[in-house]
């Protein structure tokens, strides 16, 4: 058999060149050559770091395909930091020794520990520290960030957390991949099936960005070409070469490798190159997740509703916009609502100004998610035929239940996005004619003032309101007077308004001019003329300014009224019949509406009848002092008082707030492991020393014993207690006297769990106590910071065996 064998190899050997080349690279090597695992343990082979290398050029490789998906190259640091980050513990946790619980811990101490550094730099404290809101985005990024992504349209450059997921990524693929080096690979004989299973993680790196990326990927052929040619090189030279085998053996294997891997990236260069210029798809028939899921609709791509108020006052006011059925006398139509305000413009909250107020538009079916606030107390189905309006914004009444758009078609009604917070709805393709639709709607109840005495407003998120007016403030505090309870300030602001204001839409037929708009200059023109002159626009504006003054979480709502219901019939809706007023939610209630507009048109006329000139005597007139124009106005009366004692209250400054914040950050992340792992050691001495038999207890003692011993890294063989006690009295250094001890409680071991009876309690309590005495002895004679790691290890000990049977003891006799 041998000598067949041996015709066979030498056949094979005086075989094509190219054979022998190939034979070369992907040899077995006879498992009597192979090498083990260095001997020392927590030791890195040089061949392991050079494995390390690879494996980590390929993750890099791989992580290049997020290109197109993040603006700007610094997710290129943050890929490069987080493999740093998950090798770094990778290699901790091989040199310490630790358990999976333990690298664990310590992977998610060092993920938040460097990653304000790496991937959210811009916010760190002076760049590298971390911060409540690095430390919140590196949670929130690493968990929600992955839907995120693929409902954003490409680049990428908000929300801030975006920029953790090639951080928390390579972290995670850096630290499987160090272990698996490092721990798995090398310790038996090395096979290729290994080596390629280490390989697993890399191509994870590789595939994660085309499928979650863009139609159009960063260079998919040129990086698939150094991805394969790598991985196939290093799986040739990753076989060891043996040690048993002679020096012409050795240099002959060594030339067929450098031919095989020459052969192996040429041929993959060509092959590969053909295959990718040849069946390489196109762009558009690609799979990519971002193309199947639906992003968030993001209103602020359109222009906001309320800026075009005046074009159904003026243009469209005689134009038949909505032909509706089902409505009673004092129904209004909703078609949108805004929610913050920058200064210039009430606008609807997109995506990253969302609250639970403002809520999102989300996909829906006929079945119409239930909103978060409201009281409903009636039911009503409408029809609705769209006319002469055009728009995003889909007509609703109430809190819409359930709606039916089988008038649409299937392209169409697939852009159709539900508010369920703002009961408001849109056609991302738009509303136009001969669009009809049906819609089951809930009515809000609308009590009574007197019942809303003692109600409390809401507690609502809301996006923020910018830049208003400090006279919009001050007014609101005028209007609001002596009254304590939320209706009674809203109520006496908005009949304030009402009845201190007139109504005009700025038509020539007016008769005063109102200006357009409702920016901050617009609020302030409003309150500084003579009168209140202005429209829903203004008035409704004003109002939901003066209630965010006041801390309560007010929106516009925009809409249609129409002025003639008839029951039963029809009614249709023209552009004259547009409004606009203001929602601020009670709790147990709901959004409950407020109408500031007044309905007066007749301006008053200003009357300054010109002084008649009398003679005065002439007298030296005092020296003309200059006026500032905010001089002439006059000073509402606003107590300052609370706002005076708030500056002379004692404030920490931004900076030691900001150390406070990261020293207790870092604190915390090395308090909660600590506390974990104590506890699950303390459950662990618990459990030995309540043992239900006497020689299960004192067992327990020993590997308790064995267990603090390898947390302190100490080598435990797994030998009988004599032999463990020698290993230890050499790692110890101990004297005669120390070892003799140790040889005592290993023979007080052996003899209670092996002896015929049961040992007694005070030689089982004496082995503890033991256990106790020389745990704090190995603590001593080793290095501080081996005490420290101790405390986040978890060992398990590997028993000896188990006290024999009563039945197996009688056999033996």
């Amino acid at each position: 058999m041998s000598e067949r064998r041996a015709a066979r190899k030498s056949k094979r050997q005086e075989g094509p060149a190219w054979r022998r080349a190939l034979s070369g690279v992907f040899s077995r090597t006879p498992r009597a050559t192979r090498t083990a695992s260095p001997s020392k343990p927590g030791t890195v082979s040089a061949q392991t770091w050079i494995d390390i290398a690879v494996v980590a050029g390929l993750i890099l490789v791989g992580a290049l395909g997020w290109m197109p998906v993040f603006d700007g190259r610094a997710h290129l640091l943050a890929t490069v930091g987080g493999l740093a980050v998950g090798l770094g513990v990778a290699w901790c946790s091989h040199r310490l020794r630790l358990n999976a619980v333990t690298t664990l811990l310590m992977l998610f101490i060092a993920y938040f520990l460097f990653g304000s550094a790496f991937a959210l730099s811009g916010d760190a404290l002076w760049f590298v520290l971390p911060t409540l809101d690095t430390v919140r985005d590196l949670a929130v990024g690493a968990v929600f960030g992955w839907t995120d992504v693929v409902t954003l349209a490409a680049p990428v450059g908000a929300p801030p957390h975006l920029a953790v997921l090639p951080y928390v990524l390579s972290c995670v693929l850096g630290a499987l991949s160090g272990i698996l080096l490092m721990r798995w690979l090398p310790t038996r004989y090395r096979t290729l099936w290994r080596c390629a299973a280490s390989l697993l993680l890399p191509l994870v790196a590789f595939v994660l960005p085309v499928v979650l990326g863009t139609r159009e990927p960063f260079f998919p052929a040129v990086r698939g070409l150094i991805f394969a040619v790598v991985a196939l090189i290093w799986l040739g030279w990753r076989r060891p070469e043996g040690k048993n085998i002679s020096l012409s053996e050795k240099a002959g294997l060594r030339r067929a490798r450098v031919l095989g891997t020459a052969a192996v990236a040429l041929a993959s260069v060509i092959i590969g190159g053909l295959a990718a210029s040849i069946l390489l798809p196109p762009a558009e028939s690609r799979l990519v997740v971002r193309d199947e899921v639906q992003p968030p609709f993001d209103p602020e791509q359109f222009a906001s509703p309320l800026s075009g108020y005046r074009i159904y006052t003026k243009t469209l006011n005689e134009t038949d916009l909505l032909s509706v059925t089902g409505l009673i006398p004092g129904d209004r139509i909703r078609l949108a609502v805004m929610d913050t305000y920058d200064g210039h413009l009430w606008n609807v909250a997109g995506p990253e100004l969302s609250t639970d107020g403002s809520g999102l538009y989300e996909l829906s079916g006929s079945t119409l998610p239930t909103a978060p606030l409201a009281d409903i107390v009636d039911q009503r189905t409408i029809d609705v035929d769209v006319v002469g309006y055009a728009g995003p914004w889909l007509p609703t009444m109430g809190v819409p239940e359930v709606i039916d758009l089988a008038g649409l078609d299937r392209e169409r009604s697939s852009g159709f996005r539900f508010n369920a917070a703002t009961g408001t709805a849109v056609l991302i393709d738009g509303v136009t004619a001969q669009v009809e639709y049906s819609m089951r709607s809930g009515i809000q109840a609308v009590p009574g003032d007197e019942s809303l005495i003692d109600t409390p407003v809401a507690s609502v998120g809301m996006p923020p309101v910018e830049k208003v007016p400090d006279i919009v403030v001050a007014t609101a505090k005028e209007y609001a007077g002596a009254a304590e309870s939320p209706i009674e300030q809203l109520r006496a602001i908005e009949s304030a308004l009402v009845t201190n204001g007139y109504l005009s839409h700025g038509r020539e037929t007016d008769a005063a001019s109102s200006r357009a708009g409702h920016g901050a200059d617009r609020m302030e023109e409003l309150f500084t003329r003579t009168q209140l002159i202005g429209d829903e626009e203004q008035y409704a504006s004003a109002m939901a300014l003066m209630a965010r003054s006041f801390g309560y979480p007010a929106r516009v709502v925009m809409g249609f009224a129409p002025k003639t219901i008839i029951e039963g019939s029809p009614t249709t809706v023209t552009g004259d019949d547009v409004t606009a007023w203001v929602e601020v939610p009670f709790e147990g209630v709901g959004w409950i509406p407020f109408f500031p507009t007044p309905d007066e048109t007749e301006i008053p006329q200003e009357q300054n009848p010109k002084p008649q000139s009398e003679p005065q005597p002439q007298v030296r007139q005092p020296p003309r002092s200059e006026k500032r124009p905010d001089d002439l106005l006059t000073d509402s009366e606003i107590d300052d008082k609370k706002d005076k004692e708030d500056e002379n209250a004692f404030a920490l400054p931004g900076w030691a707030i900001a150390i406070i914040a990261t020293v207790g950050g870092l604190l915390l992340l090395y308090l909660v492991p600590f506390v974990i792992i104590a506890l699950i050691k303390r459950r662990r001495v618990k459990r030995r020393r309540r043992a239900g038999q006497p020689h299960a207890r004192a067992s327990g003692a020993w590997d308790e014993f064995l267990d603090r011993h390898s947390e302190l890294g100490y080598e435990v063989p797994v030998r009988t207690r004599a032999g463990v006690i020698d290993a230890l009295s050499v790692q110890r250094g101990t004297d005669a006297a120390a070892t003799a001890t140790l040889d005592r409680m290993a023979f007080d071991a052996d003899a209670a769990v092996f002896a015929d009876g049961e040992a007694a309690d005070e030689t089982i309590d004496r082995l503890w106590t033991q256990t106790d005495e020389q745990a704090r002895l190995s603590a001593r004679a080793v290095s501080w910071w081996r005490r420290q790691v101790s405390r986040f290890r978890v060992s398990r000990a590997r028993r000896a065996p188990k006290r024999p049977t009563v039945s197996r003891r009688k056999d033996e006799r």
